[in-house]
């Protein structure tokens, strides 16, 4: 309510009870602005926490993508890439089988990686690999992991020369090895899985031991701390049967068992130096086959005692044992070693040759000859 009087200048002069009325009107506008001002701020609170929990959480979600979906498990998982399958398709299939846990960030990290060319095929993959390991096996058309550990099985070992081996890089003994590669049941269920490799040959009645270089000589990548015996041989016999089904043509054409193709081989890697021509040294041992004469090699010897001995005796060369080819015309009863693949070559491609004797000199340069005073004469040049 204003007077009716003006001051000069012509404001208008408030009675007292106009002036309370417009504080209270302006305090209670303040008080108005606070509370918006307040719940503006609790509403802004409320998104950045809403924001930090969700960037948190998809930080994590991300995070966890990036990492194997379960680091444990060895299990195999077949996966099958079709032709012609982009980032998008190969994602969707990856996570379809569980070997990736979301396929938008596959797809986001091999863009990011600048992945690209992967080949088409089929996959044994474990959902324990990492994105990179899986990405290296679709470019290289290969299953590729960073092993745990390998283990180095060396050419020329006999079985109890591998159990040692096993022992020194796993957690099972040599004896248990042994047990195991000679359980008869354990062989049984082997053949039933090999069936083209594990023959009723290595059941024969003069074989010391069924599984004698049918285990591959190799390094092997182990991707577990700690693998089962069975994990360990069959690794081995895998290998040795996928070698094997490279000759079974020509072994047909040979007309010869895998079993003597083995044993052959066998002898072919104990006899073989540094400078040995294995191919050469083949066509010794079937040259003398061909006329019923003695392999007389010194690893059967060595084999049918048992033992290593860095000199054969005399004495040594009529022990009376099937595997001692001094005495025994033809092959022995079974392997004697694990053979590696160029004695398995050379027992298949052997040189034309009259040669019946052969010798190595001390520095293992091989000298060979057509006939035994040739071989007396060799003798008497490089050993004596």
């Amino acid at each position: 309510m204003y007077h009716n009087e003006r001051e000069k200048g012509g404001t208008p002069v408030l009675d007292e009870n106009s002036k309370q009325e417009m504080f209270k009107k302006m305090k209670e506008r303040k008080g108005e602005v606070k509370t918006v001002r307040k719940i503006v701020g609790i509403i802004a609170l409320v998104v950045l926490i809403v924001i930090a929990i969700a960037g948190y959480s998809s930080y994590n979600y991300v995070t966890s993508a990036l990492e194997p979906v379960d680091p444990e498990s060895n299990k195999k998982i077949e996966v099958e890439i079709p032709m012609g399958s982009g980032i998008t398709s190969i994602s969707s299939i990856l996570e379809q089988k569980g070997i990736i846990k979301d396929a938008s960030i596959f797809k986001y990290y091999t863009k990011f990686k600048n992945e690209s060319d992967f080949q088409a095929g089929n996959y044994s993959l474990t959902q324990s690999m990492t994105l990179d390991e899986i990405i290296e096996s679709l470019k290289t058309g290969r299953v590729y992991r960073e092993p745990v550990f390998t283990m180095t099985v060396p050419e020329g070992l006999t079985l109890e020369q591998i159990a040692n081996v096993v022992e020194k890089n796993t957690s099972h003994s040599a004896e248990k090895f042994m047990e195991r590669v000679t359980n008869q049941s354990f062989i049984e269920q082997m053949m039933t899985e090999y069936p083209e490799l594990l023959t009723e040959d290595i059941l024969k009645e003069n074989v010391r031991y069924a599984l004698e270089g049918y285990l591959y000589p190799a390094t092997y990548p182990f991707f577990e701390k700690d693998p089962t015996l069975d994990d360990v041989i069959k690794t081995m016999l895998t290998s040795m049967n996928t070698i094997v089904s490279e000759y079974t043509t020509v072994l047909a054409e040979k007309e010869m068992s895998v079993h003597e193709f083995l044993t052959f081989a066998s002898l072919l890697e104990e006899e073989a130096t540094a400078q040995t021509d294995r191919e050469t040294i083949a066509s010794v041992f079937y040259n003398r086959m061909k006329i019923d004469m003695p392999l007389q090699t010194d690893p059967t010897v060595l084999y049918a005692l048992g033992s290593h001995k860095d000199r054969v005796l005399y004495e040594d060369l009529e022990v009376k044992n099937p595997y001692n080819t001094y005495v025994n015309v033809g092959l022995p009863p079974g392997p004697i070693a694990g053979a590696g693949k160029t004695s398995i070559e050379a027992t298949l491609n052997p040189t034309e040759t009259d040669y019946l004797y052969f010798l190595a000199d001390k520095e293992g340069t091989n000298h060979f000859a057509k006939s035994y005073d040739e071989h007396l004469a060799n003798i008497e040049k490089y050993l004596r």
